[in-house]
């Protein structure tokens, strides 16, 4: 009969503790940068121009500024579909961006926005936000 050590059980718990640590910590290290990655790193960054058609502060939970500008132009959106306007929504995180942008509805604006690869509810209803106002007229 064959009996192990107190010491070389002890050893043998210690190891497999170490590893289910280190797991943990690598899986919750990715987690956190998948998060990252997906909500608050900005995938691109622009200039947007058009008529101001609207600004909302909508949401059943979360409150959040939203817009829409109408470019100048026409695009066709599939094949065989026909012509359509060019149509840019967004969402604006500051209050006084969105004063600006609520009294001044269909004027001519440049407006700079950030893009995100996922939408946030408290950041509002796009992948859009714009951060500032280039130019108005």
């Amino acid at each position: 009969m064959k009996t192990t050590s107190p010491d070389t059980e002890k050893k043998k718990s210690g190891i497999f503790a170490r590893i289910i640590s280190w797991l943990l910590v690598i899986l919750i290290l990715g987690l956190g940068g998948y998060v990252y990655y997906r909500y608050y790193f900005v995938f691109g960054e622009g200039v947007k121009s058009g008529y101001l058609n609207y600004a909302v502060k909508k949401g059943n939970l979360f409150k959040t500024y939203e817009g829409k500008l109408i470019q100048e132009g026409l695009r066709t959106n599939q094949v065989g579909t026909g012509v359509s306007n060019n149509e840019f929504e967004f969402s604006v995180e500051s209050d006084s961006i969105f004063k600006i942008l609520e009294v001044n509805s269909g004027k001519y604006f440049d407006l700079h926005y950030k893009e995100y690869h996922g939408v946030l509810p408290w950041r509002g209803n796009t992948r859009y936000v714009v951060d500032e106002v280039v130019n108005m007229r």
